[in-house]
């Protein structure tokens, strides 16, 4: 055959080789992952392994603080350019879903061989659930124990951590003793709603009345544990002040000016760096005391979940992604490459975090973890919440007038909400009475 016959035939075959390739980079699916904070920096290094696994699948990695992250995420479904999975703070969950911005997971859960709700803290699991369907999937966990100086412990004559708030309480007053008036016994930073929340979910009190229409902080349950956490400030045994005042919670802890610090995971290793050699043997952590002993003492269900975004065009591939980030094995890395607890409770067996003292408490206390109200107003609540405990701590109200008042603002809060609640009320008593025609 001629040169000249055989153009014809390399040209065909060039064009031919060149819509392939075009058919294969259509073919391949890029899945677009918001992250937030350190977070979005560190998963950028699982990624290789998971597109190694997937060919065809690509995975784009924003990586957003998280001071931008909630306005940020709420432009990008305003103006519909969400991405395709993304990290939420678990409180924010009910928010995107009210919104109708999330993808019900219900249905892929069910078919799942890697997510399966009892392989997770219930408590944690609960956070991702909203008027009873599942719009996230847990990927590191987060609570609240308690840190304490041993050696102050021991030298008030106590020999294991409080496990009752009697106990609790007669020990802090043994350890205010030791010291002089200008310390303490426990820092409850009155800038921080987690703690007189914290003390109202142990005593059982459901923080929201009327099926989260309104305010429930009256409620003789969160009264009773309002009061127990007032009276620490009252007796002395906690210092009146907000984060802003104390210059450093790790030198303060290390000269002992107070001998208990309610916080969570991120300061093991704060404490690990910031504390000097002289006191790293004295310090260590245990599950938060309750109301009338062991096994009473619950704490917050916080941490982040992993959401699609219903108008993603690649739901497919992205929840491949989040099964693969929400494996035990990659859980665990997670943790090794962060310091962030591990939403699966397989991932907890590892010799990693069997053998970590301070992490033990954690998993203890993740097992009484309990979701505060699935609102998406809970943000602006719990401002509330820290608002008046705060003024009730300093004296300024009384415990009755600061739940009166507390709970006469989150009904303001609330007001859209039992709006919307009612208009579908109505709507669905109007399409039950023109069916029962």
């Amino acid at each position: 055959m001629s040169g000249r016959a055989r153009r014809p035939v390399a040209c065909a075959a060039i064009v031919l080789l060149a819509s392939c390739a075009r058919a294969d980079a259509r073919a391949e699916a890029t899945v677009r992952f918001w992250a937030l904070g350190r977070e979005g920096e560190v998963v950028q290094s699982l990624v290789p392994e998971f597109e190694r696994r997937n060919p065809g699948v690509r995975v784009r990695v924003q990586q957003i603080p998280w001071t931008a992250a909630h306005e940020k995420l709420l432009t990008a479904f305003v103006g519909g350019a969400t991405p395709d999975v993304a990290q939420l703070g678990n409180t924010w969950v009910s928010e995107f879903a009210a919104l109708g911005a999330l993808e019900p997971l219900d249905g892929r859960v069910a078919r799942s061989d890697v997510v399966r709700p009892e392989a997770y803290f219930p408590g944690i699991w609960a956070t991702n659930v909203v008027d009873g369907e599942t719009f996230g999937v847990p990927w590191y966990v987060d609570t609240r124990v308690l840190f304490y100086r041993t050696d102050l412990l021991k030298r008030a004559g106590a020999t294991r951590a409080p496990q009752s708030w009697t106990e609790w309480v007669d020990v802090m007053r043994r350890v205010k003793r030791l010291g002089g008036p200008t310390e303490y016994a426990v820092l409850l930073p009155l800038d921080e709603w987690a703690q007189p929340v914290i003390f109202g979910l142990q005593k059982g009190a459901p923080l929201l009345a009327d099926g989260g229409r309104r305010g429930g902080f009256r409620d003789p349950r969160f009264r009773e544990a309002f009061e127990f956490y007032v009276s620490l400030f009252r007796e002395g045994l906690a210092p009146p002040v907000a984060n802003t005042q104390i210059s450093s919670v790790y030198q303060e802890f290390e000269r002992g000016r107070f001998a208990f610090y309610i916080t969570g995971p991120w300061n093991i290793g704060e404490f690990r760096r910031r504390l000097g050699a002289a006191v790293q043997d004295d310090w260590t952590t245990a599950p938060l005391p309750g109301p009338g002993g062991i096994g009473q003492g619950a704490s917050t269900a916080g941490g982040s979940s992993l959401v699609l975004f219903r108008d993603s065009p690649q739901k497919v591939a992205a929840w491949r992604f989040v099964e693969y980030l929400s494996a035990p094995a990659q859980q665990l890395r997670f943790y090794e490459l962060t310091g962030d607890l591990p939403a699966r409770v397989e991932a907890w067996e590892a010799p990693a975090l069997v053998g970590d003292a301070e992490a033990r408490a954690f998993r203890e206390q993740l097992t009484r973890a309990v979701p505060t109200p699935a609102v998406p107003e809970w943000e602006l609540i719990a401002q509330r919440v820290a608002q008046y405990a705060e003024q009730a701590a300093r004296g300024r109200l009384s415990t009755d007038a600061a739940l009166t008042a507390l709970d006469r603002e989150v009904d303001r809060v609330l007001e859209k909400r039992r709006w919307m609640l009612d208009q579908r009320a109505a709507r669905k008593a109007g399409a039950a009475s023109r069916g029962g025609r």
